[in-house]
């Protein structure tokens, strides 16, 4: 996450131009009414105001923070980690220079370079001036984030996301989900940390998932169901049903059918992004439908849970929280509404 290569830098530029193709929304009008007493009544798409980014490691955040904010009306404070200071700065001063270019105010994207304890502090408790905060990074520095901040919060502690394969499911099909939701890149929030198979299939399925999984270095901790039928598995713990692993491991049970899956994952998820490898439609929707989280896939890897992956450029990150946004924010989720009413003199009786 720290990395900036000639790759890297040539995303960070694809999702910035990205974001700049993407249509205007300020001052959208979302609601038009018209009252019996002649009022006009209309709600308007608005910026927030001013955001506060707080994380760790990836320099890619200035940029997409600062795209995101500018193109959604809003100021921006980002406050990245020591470890990418230098890095952090030299983007800022890119994009501080083609702001100055567009007659964009530099106070538009401030970066701040103090990273002491009570500085943080003192940020998260001016209200008057902030209006949002946004922190990526870990599971603590969210949770410390969340708990000391005066300000709202948007937030996903984790991603422990599960990919559940019903009895009806295509094996090829939920073979090659499986590789790629675990082993493209493992260590980001959408990769999958939790399979869910069906009893059903068990005998069948499990040793064919094993070989593929095995064979690229995947750790599996299977519970007593599943090390039937995996014997290089390794038991399962309480705990391994909701851990976020960031690596190369992944946790395997054995239910019965997809209202046991679905309890499990309601259980022990967290809201991030969960699949399911069916074919049979109505067990789709059933999961589709009862599954709590910000995105729920059918036949597809939950790696695609991404900003750039939903068109929307980029993202400012991903919220499991049910208030404002939810999944993947873009500059829909850096706005909110207010009320413009157009009288001619009414009052109310």
């Amino acid at each position: 996450r720290l990395v900036l290569n000639s790759a890297r830098l040539d995303s960070m530029i694809q999702a910035a131009r990205q974001v700049a193709e993407l249509p205007d929304i300020l001052g959208e009008v979302l609601r038009d009414y018209s009252h019996s007493n002649g009022l006009i009544i209309k709600s308007r798409r608005v910026p927030i105001g001013v955001v506060l980014m707080i994380y760790e490691s990836r320099p890619n955040v200035s940029s997409d923070a600062a795209s995101l904010c500018i193109k959604s009306g809003n100021a921006v404070i980002l406050r990245g980690g020591k470890e990418a200071r230098r890095s952090n700065m030299a983007i800022l001063s890119a994009m501080n220079g083609a702001a100055r270019a567009e007659g964009i105010p530099e106070q538009a994207v401030l970066f701040v370079e103090n990273q002491e304890r009570d500085y943080l502090s003192q940020l998260l408790s001016a209200e008057q001036y902030i209006d949002l905060v946004i922190p990526r990074g870990g599971e603590g520095l969210i949770r410390a984030v969340s708990e000391q901040s005066r300000i709202p919060v948007i937030k996903h502690y984790k991603g422990v996301c599960h990919i559940y394969v019903d009895k009806s499911a295509d094996f090829t099909k939920a073979l090659d989900i499986i590789e790629n939701a675990k082993c493209q890149r493992p260590g980001v929030c959408n990769a999958a940390e939790t399979l869910l198979v069906d009893r059903d299939i068990a005998a069948a399925f499990l040793p064919q998932a094993a070989e593929r999984l095995l064979a690229r270095g995947v750790e599996l901790r299977a519970d007593k169901a599943a090390i039937e039928h995996i014997p290089r598995a390794k038991p399962a713990s309480e705990d391994d049903w909701n851990a976020e692993y960031l690596d190369l491991i992944l946790a395997v049970k054995v239910v019965d059918g997809a209202k046991s899956a679905i309890e499990h994952i309601n259980t022990y998820g967290s809201k991030h992004s969960d699949a399911i490898v069916a074919q049979d439609m109505e067990t789709q929707q059933l999961f589709m439908t009862a599954v709590d989280s910000a995105a729920v896939y059918s036949n597809a890897s939950t790696r695609f849970t991404d900003g750039s992956e939903f068109g929307l450029g980029a993202e400012i990150g991903i919220s499991t929280d049910k208030f404002h946004a939810r999944g993947p924010m873009g500059i829909e989720g850096l706005t909110t509404y207010k009320y413009y009413v157009y009288g001619s003199g009414q009052i109310r009786s």
